[in-house]
């Protein structure tokens, strides 16, 4: 890759995108941003509100807490919270300041509201529509594909927008197709640290502080307390446990933003507090830092990008096999040492389920970074899996291209048993 060709553009451009903050788990804070955008549309507050959204939708926010709300969590907070509170010109951060009184107005339009869910049928992944009602007027949004894309709003039957759009995950966004992980190091090697500082610099310093908050006080199952009390404290183990901490706190509803990866803050904590942790036990510099979480990065993208951002596999698993391959960077590893963690993390793990946002997701991060570890300590006592062992092929972006085959189309159905599961039917 030559710095500044249009691949090397390309890399900064899906980080750009790809890197963001949100305050709370994506899923309910987009359905608040677009309680919040079909409010603003109506200009006032509505009295009843009708919802269509997907399948993953509902599974990744019934059980999660909502941040600033004093622990509600389930679709009809995440839109009531929206409604009274949301500040939609905060995107991902819309409930990022709540105030007590707007609390209680919360909690009071819940019951007095008429707020109905119907299952969105048009075979979408990522859909949220929404249509609020005061009287004789109405308005209507509608976010499809990722947590922002706006594609309609109309008051009153009059469409103020209405944009084409596909059944692809990542229409819109940079084509992910150009990313492989011979590129992914090279760009590592040369991109201009000034151009991570604003999305890679703040997304270590932002999910740090919820990993250490997660740390320091009771949240969730505690699960990175549990690891640093029973596994003990060698880096390796403070890796796993500050991921899950940050994970402990966000799912239980901390009220701080993280940076999120491909939508998922679970995700952007994954891919980058290991390495940060890694980073600061062995001495490395900033500079290193930041190419190395840059790599992480773009490894747990380049495998999302096939899987979908909703999905029935877990998307912590790809940012555990990111951050292993970010520890063997900063290690000194090039891409022998890379491809050769991402395989071995991906032989270990993939196929580990989705089912919705809760405090078990810093569990799962917590095997997730585990196995990226075990990747890169297997190819530096020179062990490998090979092509031919299960869902292994010769080459690391072959291997990737067969994580998202097997997402996609082996794990389809998996995704409908599993939201069959959490509703009881």
């Amino acid at each position: 890759m030559e710095k500044y060709s249009e691949q090397y553009r390309k890399y900064l451009d899906i980080l750009k995108e790809e890197l963001r903050p949100a305050m709370g788990c994506t899923e309910p804070v987009s359905l608040a941003y677009a309680a919040a955008l079909a409010r603003d549309a109506l200009g006032m507050i509505p009295e009843k509100v009708v919802l269509k959204v997907s399948g993953n939708i509902i599974k990744n926010v019934k059980s999660v807490v909502i941040p600033n709300t004093d622990g509600l969590h389930g679709i009809p907070a995440a839109v009531a919270a929206g409604i009274i509170a949301g500040r939609a010109e905060k995107c991902l951060e819309t409930l990022g300041s709540v105030t007590d009184k707007q609390k209680a107005q919360i909690r009071a339009f819940l019951e007095t509201a008429e707020i109905s869910l119907t299952p969105a049928t048009e075979g979408l992944d990522f859909d949220i529509d929404i249509t609020v009602f005061e009287g004789d007027n109405s308005a209507r949004v509608r976010i499809v594909n990722n947590h922002t894309n706006v594609v309609h709003r109309s008051k009153n039957g009059v469409i103020e927008a209405d944009m084409p759009f596909t059944d692809h995950p990542e229409d819109g966004l940079t084509d992910k197709t150009c990313l492989n992980i011979d590129d992914i190091v090279a760009f590592a090697d040369i991109v201009d640290i000034a151009e991570l500082k604003e999305t890679v610099g703040k997304q270590i310093e932002y999910n740090m502080a919820i990993a250490e908050e997660g740390i320091r006080n009771d949240w969730g199952a505690n699960i990175g307390k549990v690891i640093l009390r029973r596994q003990g404290t060698g880096v390796e183990k403070r890796a796993c446990a500050y991921a899950a901490a940050g994970s402990d706190a966000r799912m239980s509803g901390c009220e701080k933003p993280v940076y999120i990866i491909s939508g998922s803050g679970n995700q952007g904590i994954t891919a980058s507090v290991p390495v940060a942790v890694y980073a600061k036990e062995i001495g490395a510099d900033e500079e290193t830092l930041l190419r190395a979480v840059a790599l992480s990065d773009l490894v747990t993208i380049h495998q999302k990008a096939g899987i979908g951002r909703l999905s029935a596999f877990c998307g912590a698993i790809s940012a555990g096999c990111g951050a292993g391959a970010g520890v063997a960077y900063l290690c000194g590893g090039k891409t022998h040492a890379v491809a050769h963690t991402v395989v071995n993390a991906i032989a270990i793990l993939s196929g580990t389920i989705c089912d919705g946002a809760k405090p078990s997701c810093a569990a799962k991060i917590a095997s997730a970074v585990d196995a990226g570890l075990l990747g890169y300590d297997m190819y530096m006592e020179h062990q490998q899996f090979y092509g031919g062992d299960g869902i292994v092929t010769k080459g690391a972006d072959k291997t990737v291209i067969n994580v998202g085959r097997l997402a996609r189309e082996g794990m389809k159905e998996t995704d409908n048993t599993i939201l069959k599961i959490m509703l009881g039917e």
